[in-house]
């Protein structure tokens, strides 16, 4: 086939993916040309706007390195990463509410027991956090893995802080008989996610702000179960109703109850204003059909 134009070059293009072998990526191939070729018609680009938009992906993928990735920046900011989370992660009930892993978790973070102090040092206004793991079913999980890590007083995450000699503000813990975990921390703070690229380009132009609500990360591992990633989100942030990345869900958002002084839920006497923080979580079973579950 010659002549090719507007109105016939799709499905030539698509005619081209016929002798595919991979049936997913036929389908996705064929979506993605359709979908594209949509987009063309709809916009109408004149060459000026379709190389600009070259340019800002060329730049985008060169901003990208070992320790940030501008691509998965820019699916956050465009609310593509909440849709595949939420297309992969439909919940039953009973099951907590997933949301986005973000750029600042670091696999093998250091292990704590129960009742430890993560803010290592960092000045902030003390937060003390109880947590339950439970099975979608209300059964209490014992053994479950929880990472947790969350920003400084100041917005910042330790990795951010070229100036610390070790981590702070994260650890994994395990869950006791009882399916429960707590430990000490300090209040997080909200955050702007970085916008000196390609990125923050974009959120300038369209009149966005880069902020994101203050929040603590939570990754829940336990056999038979999926792994959950999920935030808890402190209740009366500003920016709640405009995360950056579209992660907030009504679920998430609770009370970091706000105390002067007096005892620590560990029995420990606190002289100065704390954050108590308690929630429970709950676990989809796998969906492998061999795992043993509740």
């Amino acid at each position: 086939m010659r002549d090719f134009d507007e109105h016939n070059i799709t499905q030539a293009v698509i005619d081209r993916f016929a002798a595919t072998p991979d049936p997913r990526l036929k389908r996705v191939m064929t979506s993605l040309v359709s979908h594209l070729h949509d987009f063309i018609r709809d916009i109408e680009p004149s060459f000026a706007e379709w190389q600009a938009a070259v340019g800002y992906l060329t730049r985008t993928g060169q901003m990208c390195d070992d320790k940030r990735q501008e691509f998965i920046l820019l699916s956050d900011t465009l609310g593509a990463s909440m849709l595949v989370d939420a297309i992969n992660h439909r919940m039953p009930a009973g099951a907590t509410e997933t949301t986005v892993l973000g750029p600042f978790f670091i696999d093998g973070a250091a292990a704590f027991a129960n009742g430890a102090d993560l803010a290592k040092g960092v000045e902030g206004e003390t937060l003390f956090v109880e947590a339950t793991v439970m099975s979608a079913a209300g059964a209490p999980l014992a053994g479950a893995t929880v990472d947790v890590w969350q920003s400084d007083a100041e917005g910042f995450y330790d990795v951010q802080r070229p100036e610390r000699d070790e981590h702070a503000l994260r650890g994994r813990l395990r869950t006791d008989a009882a399916g429960k975990i707590w430990f000490r921390t300090i209040q997080p703070a909200a955050y702007p996610i970085p916008y000196d690229g390609p990125v923050g380009d974009m959120l300038r132009a369209t009149n966005r702000h880069p902020w994101r609500p203050a929040h603590v990360h939570f990754m829940i591992a336990a056999a038979g179960y999926e792994t959950l990633v999920t935030h808890v989100f402190v209740a009366g942030d500003e920016y709640l109703d405009s995360d950056a990345v579209f992660g907030v869900k009504n679920s998430l958002v609770t009370e970091f109850t706000r105390h002067q002084s007096g005892t620590l839920p560990d029995g420990a006497p606190i002289a100065t204003p704390w954050r108590h923080l308690s929630y429970q979580f709950g676990l989809k079973p796998s969906a492998d059909k061999g795992a043993k579950h509740d």
